[in-house]
């Protein structure tokens, strides 16, 4: 078990303004701000982490906040719409308190037999909320306003939506092991047994749909988890023997990732377990502080007169 994939580590989006983006998940969705830090490629801006209490992967919902991006817009070749897991009949709560916000939400609706509140977040990205058929255990971050009876256990699903599915299908079920559960209409669902819960992909396929744009209020890719270095380099060498660019191994201070862009276009990342995000906070003071990469550590005062107060 230890040397397979583990189901979903993260999911990394775009967001716009950066106080929205935390007031919304902390306060309305009610997450954990687990760490606050910025992007390894422009310091000037915040990566955000929210999760569960301890950051747990399978929980984490990463941003980066670029107060001026352009609007994104979804289509072939992207991850579309994230899937949380809520306890059963929590969405009356999560539908009264989406009203009360001012949440933009749909109908809703039922896919593979699960029911499903689909809604989007400031900037317009899809999120559904799912009561699974199987209750989800796992221990939620809970605050005065979202309760452990309604809380987010973590992720439940990543739906990508593709021209033809086959292409990625092979990387699921031939490299990572997924395998396929069932079929819906043009969903098709593969799963992993390897993992209890954040073990579910839903592959769309749309062959006539319109080309996205990969900017706000879309993701930016998807993180599958694995336990350690080891096993990461052991995914490298699968992925490459595909003919598939991947690449070398990079330190992302919580975890060490490789990225590929799967057949059909989705970028993935492969992520570790270790060290994990209270290498540099303890556990208690996890988000409360700007934890700078290495790098950057001399620039800080620099970084903070730039980066917006999140009030």
């Amino acid at each position: 078990m230890e040397d397979r994939i583990l189901g979903l580590h993260h999911i990394t989006a775009i967001a716009g303004d950066a106080r929205r983006n935390h007031q919304f998940y902390t306060d309305t969705m009610g997450l954990r701000l687990v760490k606050k830090t910025v992007n390894f490629d422009d310091p000037e801006t915040y990566h955000f982490y929210y999760g569960n209490e301890a950051g747990s992967p399978g929980t984490i919902l990463t941003f980066f906040p670029w107060a001026h991006v352009r609007p994104g817009s979804i289509g072939p070749g992207m991850a579309t719409a994230i899937g949380y897991s809520v306890p059963a009949g929590s969405l009356d709560f999560w539908q009264r308190r989406f009203e009360e916000k001012k949440v933009a939400t749909g109908p809703r609706a039922e896919l593979f037999g699960e029911t499903y509140l689909p809604f989007r977040d400031p900037d317009g990205l899809h999120i559904h909320f799912v009561e699974p058929k199987t209750a989800d255990n796992r221990t939620p971050w809970s605050t005065k306003g979202v309760g452990k009876d309604e809380a987010t256990r973590g992720f439940h699903s990543i739906t990508l939506t593709l021209k033809d599915i086959k292409p990625t299908a092979e990387i699921l079920t031939e490299v990572f092991e997924y395998k396929l559960l069932s079929q819906d209409g043009n969903h098709y669902r593969f799963i992993t047994d390897a993992i209890d819960n954040s073990a579910i992909v839903d592959l769309f396929e749309a062959p006539g749909m319109p080309p996205g744009l990969n900017a706000g209020g879309t993701n930016h890719h998807v993180a599958f988890r694995v336990k350690n270095e080891e096993v990461l380099m052991k995914f490298r060498q699968k992925v490459a023997a595909r003919g598939l660019q991947i690449t070398p191994k990079i330190d992302r201070n919580y975890f060490f990732s490789l990225y590929f862009r799967e057949p059909g276009g989705v970028l993935f990342e492969i992520a570790t377990d270790n060290p994990g995000f209270a290498i540099d906070e303890n556990a208690n003071e996890l988000g409360t502080n700007l934890k700078l990469p290495a790098q950057y550590e001399s620039m800080r005062t620099e970084i903070e007169k730039v980066l917006p107060t999140l009030g």
